[in-house]
């Protein structure tokens, strides 16, 4: 089980501290147990790849991050930028404000920009923030992903409020179907944590936790 888990992490380092010994630690770790990617500030991407060229993880990057108040402009630009440096799969956050406030329009037109961006060269996820949406506000939000052609739908930026929860992934699970793929991320801290979520129909974890995780231990990290 831990094997198959392994290979459904996004090893995460998003911390604005970090440095570059760190990213060398984050691809090698990644190499060693064949978790999916590494996922790091754009700002890492580049170092990324490289470290990561001979290797099956591929290179996650973050855009709109972590508030998603971006325009759809810049955030196409982010996505863009990413995908010339090396970026495999790209994970946006949505326009939280706008979908609060009921103009889809303008939430389509923010994923469609990435979307657009990234189609045939990056797997693209739009970050939610679950802990600040009602469920019906998650559910618009996922169909609205799906719409726009989106490869996944994901829990939370791990730098909100609150993190993945059992009920959010299955809400989301339900919503998309089989159209989307589901990252539960923020707060998976252990294997028990990460089974819970896959049974829940998450089909990725985010988590710092990556090596603590396939080890069976519990870590303290937020993300």
């Amino acid at each position: 089980m831990t094997k198959s888990v392994a290979s459904m992490i996004d090893h995460t380092l998003l911390k604005p501290e970090t440095v570059e010994d760190q990213i060398v630690t984050l691809c090698q770790e990644a190499d060693e147990y064949k978790f999916a990617s590494v996922c790091v500030q754009p700002v890492w991407v580049e170092k990324a790849a490289e470290l990561l060229k001979n290797a099956e993880a591929k290179v996650c990057t973050v855009v709109g991050f972590p508030l998603g108040a971006n325009t759809p402009e810049v955030k196409a630009f982010e996505t863009t930028n990413a995908i010339e440096n090396g970026a495999d799969e790209i994970d946006m956050v949505l326009n939280i404000g706008a979908l609060k406030q009921g103009n889809l329009e303008l939430v389509e037109r923010d994923m469609r920009a990435v979307q657009e961006a990234a189609e045939g060269k990056a797997l693209t996820k739009v970050i939610l923030e679950t802990c600040l949406l009602t469920d019906e506000e998650k559910t618009a939000a996922c169909k609205i992903a799906v719409k726009v052609g989106l490869d996944f739908v994901k829990t939370s930026t791990g730098f909100s409020t609150g993190s993945a929860t059992v009920a959010d992934v299955a809400l989301m699970r339900r919503t998309v179907g089989e159209s989307a793929g589901v990252k539960a991320s923020g707060g998976v801290r252990s294997l028990e944590d990460a089974k819970a979520m896959i049974e829940a129909g998450a089909t990725r974890i985010g988590a710092s936790a990556g090596v603590a995780i396939v080890k069976g231990e519990k870590s303290e990290s937020d993300y």
